[in-house]
């Protein structure tokens, strides 16, 4: 919110959440039965075409949310290397609400001046007038209006709301109370009205000036240069006519220059221009890629994760994932991206951070947790895998950790193959196991004496009742193949390693594979601590679930404004916190297949890094 929030800040559906979008039903519904119904000569094509082009408008500017995120991330043209956080992610969740406002203006305007707006579909005049009065009229009129709402009055009451995001990303552009968004919708309408007034008014004009305006405003709040210089080379006038991200970019660092809305002409005729604006412009252009210190190599998980993603939607990468009942409309989308995986075959970017001096990447491997529980996509995968650790080398990452599936036993161990059969290879590849033993460890209560062991036996498994034999806690365990597997791992666990039928201990270690029917038998006020990549599902209201082995972020480690999968905010899995703290201690060390690292070591690194460990959600 602005400083001292004035009249009209917040907009009337603001309670509404997700639902405001039924505001829209009543005029979708009323113009295409109109639509359907009347006789050709009668039907109003503009007011049918309202609701696919509000749609548009969404996927347009999503389009550009996820390109701005991605190219950010990899960094070449970058403008500005701060950061955003969940604030700002929240505040401008509110992007969507002037897509609605120009629904029922459009609606408004269509059922009272019927006649003005039974428009024809295209008259080149009158698309091209409606152009010319934007940068003449409108531009003029926002440029003054814009100075007007940096007034100490206006700009604590209202502006400041907007200028909170100094690094901005498409979604910030139209994110203002309700009050200024109606003062540019206000301007932003004069070429559409007297277009109307004067006989030139046309679907395809009107539609085309809102695109323009969504393009232009998108790309001026992206956080990457997007211009090339030749263009100013061939067509020197350009620069007052169309302004580009590193022009605004200032805005939002400067706040006293460069007011323009798309055209810069005023901002020079008026001496406004910001002295850095050419200095900031070529700096931008000139960045290359950046060169990740760290890399964590994740995936896809369900069928609607790709939403999830830092690239995805911002209201729901800022949220630990879960399912909404609303993405099963976005199906066409979801089975598209699930083709693709089958045919794209490289690891993608898809957030950045830093931490200290380092500077860290999130890359995905496009493949689904049921491609990766498949035999016939087994191959697929570690070859991606293997491609991404070779990228990250030549990059120059010291550390890549391996997240979700890709630290699974047979990839884990085929990632060591991998680094064997390629010597030349000096980045270091860590799978967060030794990490993971030791949070599950340090998340056990100190009184216990015992655990019972529950689901699949793994490495982590192993690595654990090692380090809980070794301390004299007893680890029980029901079947008798468990037993010796374990035993198999290391004989000396005989000793405080029960072989037992018992469910009545209050500690339960849990892996993958955990069935409803074990919980049921948990007695009440038991613990459940997971050491699997997954968590379990939670069935039992008088139990206790610790969250999957994971450590909570220190304030150091920036640009954090996405949860990772069902991890809350700020909060990242074992093997992510492994791979930073490998770099940040300069550890020369592999920690992935057969190869284990101190347990001690790497958790008392971890708190010396300023990683905290998570309290017990209930």
């Amino acid at each position: 919110m602005a400083s001292k929030p004035g009249i009209l800040s917040d907009w009337p559906w603001q309670s509404m959440g997700n639902f405001k979008y039924v505001i829209l039903v009543p005029g979708a519904i009323y113009s295409t039965y109109s639509f359907i119904t009347k006789a050709e000569n009668e039907r109003n094509l503009f007011m049918f075409l309202i609701f696919p082009f509000l749609v548009f408008r969404l996927v347009h500017y999503q389009l550009w949310i996820s390109y701005s995120r991605y190219r950010t991330a990899k960094g070449n043209n970058r403008i500005l290397d701060k950061s955003i956080d969940f604030d700002q992610v929240d505040r401008e969740r509110s992007w969507d609400d002037q897509i609605i406002l120009n629904g029922i203006l459009f609606y408004g305007a269509g059922i009272v001046l019927k006649d003005q707006f039974n428009m024809p579909f295209f008259k080149a005049d009158g698309t091209l007038i409606i152009l010319l009065l934007h940068w003449g009229p409108a531009e003029f009129l926002y440029y003054w209006l814009h100075r007007a709402l940096h007034h100490h009055y206006l700009y604590a009451r209202y502006h400041s709301h907007h200028h909170s995001s100094i690094v901005t990303e498409p979604n910030t552009s139209f994110v203002h109370p309700m009050a200024e968004v109606l003062s540019y919708y206000g301007l932003l309408l004069i070429p559409t009205l007297i277009s109307v007034y004067i006989g030139k008014a046309n679907i395809v004009g009107v539609f085309t000036y809102v695109t323009v305006i969504d393009f232009l405003n998108n790309m001026g709040h992206c956080n990457f240069e997007f211009i090339p210089k030749w263009a100013f080379i061939i067509f020197p006038p350009l620069k007052y006519i169309v302004y580009t991200p590193s022009f605004h970019s200032l805005h939002h660092t400067q706040f006293r220059t460069n007011y323009t809305l798309f055209c810069p002409l005023y901002d020079y005729v008026y001496g406004t221009v910001d002295k850095s604006t050419d200095t900031v412009y070529e700096t931008a252009l000139k960045r290359e890629a950046e060169s990740p210190d760290v890399v964590h190599l994740t995936h896809l998980t369900t069928l609607d994760s790709i939403y999830h993603l830092p690239l995805g939607f911002p209201s729901l990468s800022s949220k630990p994932q879960a399912s909404k009942w609303y993405l099963l409309f976005m199906w066409p989308v979801t089975l598209w991206s699930v083709l693709l995986t089958w045919i794209f075959g490289h690891a993608f970017i898809s957030e950045r951070n830093t931490f200290k001096k380092l500077k860290l990447q999130a890359w995905v491997v496009p493949k689904y947790n049921m491609q990766y529980f498949s035999k016939w996509q087994r191959e697929t995968i570690s070859k991606l895998i293997g491609e991404a650790i070779e990228d990250a080398h030549k990059k120059g990452a010291k550390v890549l950790s391996l997240g979700l599936l890709n630290q699974h036993e047979e990839f884990s161990r085929n990632v060591e193959l991998y680094i064997k059969k390629n010597p030349h290879l000096k980045i270091k590849v860590v799978d967060g196991c030794s990490l993971a033993a030791a949070i599950v460890l340090n998340s056990i209560p100190k009184e216990t004496t015992q655990v019972l062991l529950r689901g699949r036996i793994s490495k982590d498994a192993c690595i654990l009742v090692q380090a809980l034999c070794q301390k004299g806690i007893k680890v029980l365990t029901l079947q008798e193949d468990e037993y010796k597997k374990l035993l198999k791992y290391d004989n000396k666990l005989e000793s405080n390693l029960v072989l037992s039928k018992r469910y009545d201990v209050k500690v339960w270690l849990v892996g993958d594979g955990l069935t409803e029917k074990e919980q049921s038998k948990a007695p009440k006020g038991t613990l459940f601590i997971p050491f699997s990549i997954f968590p379990p599902k939670k069935v039992r209201q008088d139990c206790y679930y610790h969250i999957t082995p994971a450590m909570e972020a220190p304030k150091s480690l920036e640009n954090m404004h996405s949860c990772e999968d069902w991890l809350p905010r700020r909060v990242m899995s074992a093997s992510r916190v492994a791979g930073i703290v490998h770099a940040s201690e300069g550890w020369d060390v592999n920690d992935c297949g057969g190869t284990i690292f101190s347990i001690d070591k790497v958790w008392e690194a971890s708190l010396e890094n300023g990683f905290r460990p998570l309290s017990v959600s209930t």
